[in-house]
């Protein structure tokens, strides 16, 4: 794996966005620029980091590790459910089918936790017992196991705004999603999250919860933009879970942390990333592609725009 040194040394060269109008229409998301052509989408990952609903800065090589590592678990997954990747040019970029999009967003949660007003744990601990509108037993502690894994649905806000939480009943009700669909989709994620917890804990990780996007190509229910990366979804070390201690995250939650170390929790304008930490964060993003993959993460050629349009316009 890359050493502190050598992430430090490649800040400057990080991926902060593409502007190649040859592709097509583009619009940007918080970590990645996507081209829409001809019933294709092109899928960069940047090096941008997000937390809090905002973009914070940029991460080396972390829209390589993004990439590649949904790459690798949409192959562990495809057994599961189709997914929307038609080819991947470079280690930065997915060309994916057009789907059209479901307007829910599919959070699949195994563990009990979160701090956040709408986490499961605060809802919990203020007395709460059918969160999202799902039954939870008397008795449950922070970070404790649930008996099974549970859908907690979202609307997908646009950009700049914030998720709302929304129950089973209210999708179907609303005909948001139809019934029959709906029951797809829940059986779908529940199987992909339990593959997720096997894979990770091959890994000696513990996968917590996850979200995922779907979409129908021809009808078909598809997996779209990515799978079990440390930005979409929780991981503890194994080791350090249980006797109800906080778990050691090895996910996003360590960017977060080290906001709120400074005093940020999301309002007003954020402090920046020192240098030192920016490269911590690169090579754990870096580690948890190897710990999930078992495989040796090879850097690619830098800078990333130059390789980028040479390997789409090849």
């Amino acid at each position: 794996m890359l050493t502190q040194e050598q992430l430090l040394q490649l800040l400057p060269n990080c991926l902060a966005g593409t502007d190649i109008p040859d592709l097509g229409t583009r619009y940007d998301g918080k970590v990645r620029d996507v081209y829409l052509q001809d019933g294709r989408r092109v899928l960069i990952t940047t090096d941008r980091v997000s937390a809090f609903d905002r973009i914070l800065g940029l991460i080396p090589y972390k829209g390589q590790v993004l990439n590649q590592l949904s790459l690798w678990w949409f192959e562990q997954t495809a057994d599961i459910v189709n997914n929307h990747v038609i080819s991947s040019p470079d280690p930065n970029v997915t060309i994916g089918r057009e789907a059209q999009p479901i307007p829910i967003e599919v959070v699949v949660r195994g563990y009990i936790t979160g701090v956040t007003t709408t986490s499961l744990w605060y809802l919990y601990e203020q007395g709460e017992r059918q969160p999202y509108g799902i039954d939870l037993p008397d008795g449950l502690q922070k970070y404790d196991a649930l008996p099974e894994p549970i859908i907690t649905p979202t609307t997908k806000a646009a950009q700049g705004e914030h998720d709302e939480r929304i129950t089973r009943a209210e999708i179907l009700e609303r005909e948001i999603v139809p019934h029959e669909l709906w029951e797809e989709i829940e059986k779908t994620a529940v199987a992909l999250f339990k593959r997720g917890q096997e894979i990770a804990n091959r890994a000696g990780l513990i996968l917590v919860d996850t979200k995922y996007e779907m979409g129908l190509i021809d009808g078909k229910l598809t997996l779209i933009d990515e799978i079990h990366t440390p930005d979409s979804s929780r991981y503890w070390i194994a080791d350090s879970w249980g006797e109800g201690r906080e778990p050691e995250n090895f996910d996003k939650e360590f960017l977060r942390k080290w906001y709120a170390k400074q005093g940020y929790r999301g309002e007003g304008e954020p402090p920046t990333m020192t240098d030192e930490f920016r490269a911590q964060v690169g090579g754990r993003y870096i580690s948890a592609y190897e710990r999930l993959t078992g495989l040796t993460f090879e850097p690619a050629e830098l800078p990333a725009i130059e390789r980028i349009v040479r390997n789409l316009t090849r």
